[in-house]
């Protein structure tokens, strides 16, 4: 229940790469926005995630997360590297885990451990292989799902869609690119899990997309505005009621980031409050 996107360079207005996400989670739920600062650690020191420990990096970056209160991990957020990802709820054909490592953890620590985009998909997916995702993803009721997301720097993306302990990346590196809540890759992509035989299957990969859909609409507007994407596009997108974007309901949309970047400078706007429509994105640094 959430929408991400990004505008690669070739498509904006001023030549940045353009990102955003909304975070839509259980009505009620509380979001909140924390910047945290680089930090060195000792070998040997673990890290509590949300349900499992792991060994913690010697070296962790400065990181924006817009972060489920009760979740060590984050729904999206920013690197002083200039690093983003936002994750996607889908749901495969692959078991579900009842432990492991949560989408949004991943999504942590590959802003916390990756200086560049590629390198943050290497971190997702060697820790997803070694300690598997899983576990509930709701606060108060059963919620268990796989995950998508789009990472992303200043002068590339990627798609990565997951199945449990398989997955398929996609490199983009032009126009403009969209993922929802199913999977987006048709075929085996880029790169892939070494044992992975054949496509992700949820059901629905590959079939053709309403445009009344909310993918659907995330995917039209982004084109429409190809050449002349800007800021004020993608808070646009991000507040659109059309194809119900911004989300109202039970679930609804918790926060929201966009994020422009530069080769000189990396700016990023959250929102920590529902909803888009009647709030304003505010300037935050890491």
């Amino acid at each position: 229940m959430c929408d991400t996107f990004v505008a690669l360079p070739d498509s904006t207005l001023d030549g940045n790469l353009i990102f955003g996400k909304n975070s839509d989670r259980p009505a009620g739920e509380i979001q909140d926005v924390d910047s945290l600062p680089a930090q060195q650690y000792t070998t040997g020191e673990m890290l509590q995630c949300t349900y499992l420990k792991i060994p913690q990096a010697e070296q962790t970056h400065a990181v924006i997360l817009s972060r489920p209160r009760w979740m060590w991990g984050a729904e999206m957020g920013a690197n002083e590297h200039g690093v983003v990802i936002g994750n996607e709820a889908v749901w495969t054909a692959e078991p579900y885990a009842e432990t492991g490592l949560l989408g949004m953890d991943l999504l942590r620590l590959g802003l916390e451990r990756g200086a560049t985009a590629y390198a943050a998909l290497q971190v997702i997916v060697e820790l997803m292989e070694e300690y598997g995702q899983g576990g509930n993803c709701a606060e108060h009721f059963v919620m268990t799902y796989h995950n998508a997301y789009l990472i992303a720097d200043e002068t590339e993306a990627w798609v990565l869609d997951t199945a449990g302990r398989y997955w398929v990346a996609e490199k983009v590196s032009s126009g403009t690119r969209s993922i929802s809540n199913r999977l987006s890759i048709d075929g085996m992509g880029d790169l892939q899990h070494p044992d992975l035989k054949h496509p992700l299957d949820d059901g629905q990969t590959g079939s053709a997309l309403s445009p009344l859909s909310r993918e659907g609409r995330v995917r039209l507007l982004c084109q429409h505005s190809t050449g002349e994407f800007d800021i004020a596009t993608a808070k646009t997108i991000l507040r659109d009621h059309e194809g119900g974007v911004c989300m109202h309901g039970d679930f609804e949309t918790r926060g929201s980031q966009v994020s422009s970047l530069g080769q000189r400078d990396h700016k990023h706007w959250f929102i920590g409050a529902p909803f888009p429509c009647r709030e304003e994105y505010r300037l935050r640094t890491t």
